[in-house]
């Protein structure tokens, strides 16, 4: 299937903005009184939906990041104001049957999240797709939710009286609780689809934008990072593979330390030699006997010791004489 086919298959199916995303409820509910106003109502977001995306995903170049909102809502308002002068010219009972819903489109958040997910990322032709895609979704679930709470509430389909005479309308699928039954009701049927094309083996879990992500809770990591084409695709995907398996080579190993120096051993004394031991001993004793205080020389003084020794002995015999 080409790009244009993906996007237009899951803008309608796998996307479906009502049924999958569960988004734009307030028209969904207020608009689907019957068949008519429902496809009026879808086919209107989609004109203004299809040209909002075209627009911006032109320029998403020039259009600055900051101010990126308030310039698509400037964007939306601008066709959202042709539609309703169109509408008013030329369908002017839709027109009054639509009411304030037709303003309101300029913040439906359908055309928002499209715009910011989407478009603003990618090129002019997917983005000009993907919003037709979601239109047609968008309108497809408009109209079958009016066309049911019409025929249940009414007995008409499009306005023509198909039930037979013994059917009694279920007023209240005319009125807004009905809308919340039959919405809960085709989503139940449609989770029951999904349930058995699961149990048959179908993956059915992926949403269609090349992501395993879910769009009403998506970030910036699904439609806004894929690319369009295929071969982009797979060769970013091969780049991320080969980064995560290649080895950091940002990270140097850790040096080595260094082995603590040993500790020098410290010096040892100089043993006094054994003649000045004998030498300071002779001199103890004769200075002890001739009644001198000298200072005792222990054994580890060194040689300066001796020599005042024998400076002292030699006043003393000066003395003497």
């Amino acid at each position: 299937m080409n790009k244009a086919g993906e996007r237009l298959y899951n803008g309608i199916l796998k996307e479906n903005p009502t049924f999958v995303l569960t988004l734009g409820m307030c028209p969904t509910l207020a608009v689907t009184t019957s068949a008519i106003n429902g496809l009026g109502m879808g086919l209107s977001t989609t004109f203004v939906l299809t040209l909002s995306n075209l627009l911006i995903s032109a320029l998403r170049k020039v259009i600055p990041n900051r101010v990126r909102i308030p310039s698509f809502i400037v964007i939306v308002a601008s066709f959202v104001t042709m539609l309703q002068l169109l509408l008013e010219a030329y369908l002017p009972s839709l027109n009054t049957a639509l009411g304030v819903y037709i303003p309101l489109i300029v913040v439906n958040c359908i055309i928002l999240g499209r715009a910011e997910s989407y478009a603003y990322k990618n090129p002019v032709i997917p983005s000009l797709f993907d919003g037709l895609g979601m239109g047609l979704g968008f309108t497809m679930a408009l109209t079958i939710i009016g066309a049911v709470r019409e025929l249940l509430g009414s007995g008409k389909f499009f306005g023509l009286s198909i039930m037979p005479d013994s059917f009694t309308p279920i007023a209240i699928f005319v009125l807004a609780p009905g809308a919340f039954f039959v919405l809960a009701f085709l989503t139940a049927i449609q989770n029951l689809v999904k349930e058995k094309l699961e149990a048959a083996g179908k993956d059915v879990s992926k949403i269609g934008s090349g992501c395993a992500q879910d769009c009403a809770s998506c970030g910036e990591s699904g439609c806004s990072s894929r690319k369009f084409y295929d071969t982009e695709g797979k060769k970013s995907e091969a780049e991320q593979t080969a980064k995560a398996d290649a080895p950091d080579k940002t990270e140097k190993p850790a040096k080595a330390e260094k082995p603590a120096k040993a500790e020098k051993p410290a010096k040892a004394e100089k043993p006094v030699k054994h003649e000045e031991k004998q030498q300071d001993k002779q001199l103890k004793e004769k200075a002890a006997s001739d009644g001198l205080d000298i200072v005792s020389l222990d054994d580890d003084d060194n040689i300066l010791g001796s020599e005042a020794a024998k400076a002292a002995l030699e006043i003393t015999e000066k003395e003497d004489d």
